[in-house]
């Protein structure tokens, strides 16, 4: 997730034009509908993969790049972005990006070749990195200060849902009608936030505009740039793979049915992982980063080697879901504290750095399925972690407790998935 040039959300005041409370929280809630819809969209094609590769006649590894293309191009608009947008409004901007979001699920869902389908996730990608540099911002300044963190907490919820039944429920549809029905339905969605963005979002004059000297100045640093090439290694690792579980709980043997009870248990996992963590990050910051990327590479490492066993691939599944459901909430707190006197800037450049994983990772990840098979791939992906832990362990160490003076009393509360 990324933060406009605000105060923090704690200390954000809420403008003049939010002074009803209900109708404050009626627009935080037409971008929580947004936010749901974006995540779905993102990564509704993990669970669709097979019956698209199977429509445009492609490789699964090639039809992997619906996940590779947006990333791409969120990554450049994370920080382009702001950069451009100088102080244009952000309602203008939100619902121009939400508008987007709608013609790219439309074009996903009636492309009459996989070309033009690219096209509509490369649309997709361009939003969704603006989406994400201004939607937590929003939520700071739509309600009163003290409300700020729940707002926030809530719009992180469409986040939330979005992986818990996003993925699956998209899954489900195109089990019911078609993979083409799940953008439809998903294009629906989007615009009844559209309707609800236009209707119910106050103006939001742009405060500040983020500074390229911003950028160049954090990535001088050693920490930063250490914290950024950590956070690409592990999310690398979880995409690398993730984008092709559908295609190898295939070759497991799951039914359509159990992969998407399957990828539910998975969401439903992570979301509770997701909190139970935040417990412990205040103290333990780089104990329990470490920790859940260990199962992160125990999970990748040993799903191949259990194929043949239905049951315990389940488990590993599951435990895989603990294992991000925590990653992101870890990753947030660490690169707040690498750039605690440059926030925007930094969270630029996490979202930027999230997105490249995502796009690299997947890319990378699906020349690896079609040339030598999902076992390898996940290795690989097996690999990328224990090079993030390799870059987690050589940082310096710290006295934990410091590491939590950040606000993660908020931070673990709001935090969670970025991709």
């Amino acid at each position: 997730m990324n933060f406009e040039n605000t105060p923090p959300v704690s200390t954000t005041e809420a403008d003049d034009t939010t002074s009803s409370p209900l109708r404050a929280w009626l627009a935080v809630a037409s971008v929580t509908v947004g936010a749901f819809a974006f995540v779905t969209t993102e990564f509704l094609p993990v669970g669709l993969l097979p019956d698209v590769a199977k429509t445009f006649d492609v490789l699964p590894g090639t039809a992997g790049l619906m996940v590779t293309i947006p990333g791409i191009m969120a990554a450049i608009s994370a920080p382009g972005l702001m950069l451009a947008a100088g102080r244009v409004n952000r309602r203008l901007i939100l619902i121009l990006l939400t508008v987007m979001l709608l013609a790219s699920n439309l074009l996903s869902a009636f492309a009459p070749s996989f070309p033009l389908m690219l096209v509509g996730r490369a649309l997709l990608g361009a939003a969704l990195g603006g989406f994400w540099t201004l939607a937590l911002a929003a939520a700071g300044r739509l309600v009163k200060a003290h409300e700020a963190p729940r707002a926030t907490a809530t719009i992180l919820a469409g986040v939330t849902c979005a992986t818990v039944i996003g993925v699956p429920l998209g899954t489900f549809i195109a089990n019911l009608a078609s993979w083409r029905m799940s953008f439809v339905a998903t294009a629906v969605l989007v615009t009844v936030a559209l309707i609800s963005q236009i209707a119910l979002l106050p103006s939001l004059p742009s405060k500040a505009a983020l500074r390229f000297v911003d950028l160049v100045t954090l990535v001088r640093r050693p920490f930063p740039r250490k914290s950024l090439l950590m956070v690409a290694l592990i999310f690398g690792a979880h995409f690398s793979s993730y984008t092709y579980i559908a295609p190898f709980l295939e070759t497991a043997h799951f039914g359509a049915s159990t992969i998407t009870a399957v990828l539910l248990g998975f969401g439903i996992i992570g979301f509770f992982s997701n909190f139970a963590v935040s417990t412990f990050v205040a103290r333990r910051l780089k104990t329990s980063l470490a920790a859940v990327t260990m199962l992160l590479m125990f999970s990748l490492l040993s799903m191949p080697l259990l194929k043949d066993m239905a049951p315990l691939v389940t488990g590993v599944v599951l435990a895989w879901g603990v294992a991000f459901g925590a990653i992101p909430l870890c990753v947030s707190v660490w690169m707040q504290e690498a750039a605690p006197d440059l926030p925007e800037a930094g969270s630029a450049l996490f979202v930027g750095i999230i997105q490249v994983a995502i796009a690299v990772g997947s890319s990378v990840g699906g020349t690896i399925v079609d040339r030598a098979g999902i076992p390898v791939d996940f290795w690989f992906g097996s690999v990328l972690a224990v090079l993030g832990l390799v870059t987690l362990w050589s940082f310096r160490s710290r006295s934990d407790g410091a590491r939590g003076a950040v606000a993660v009393g908020s931070s673990a509360e709001v935090q969670t998935e970025c991709v």
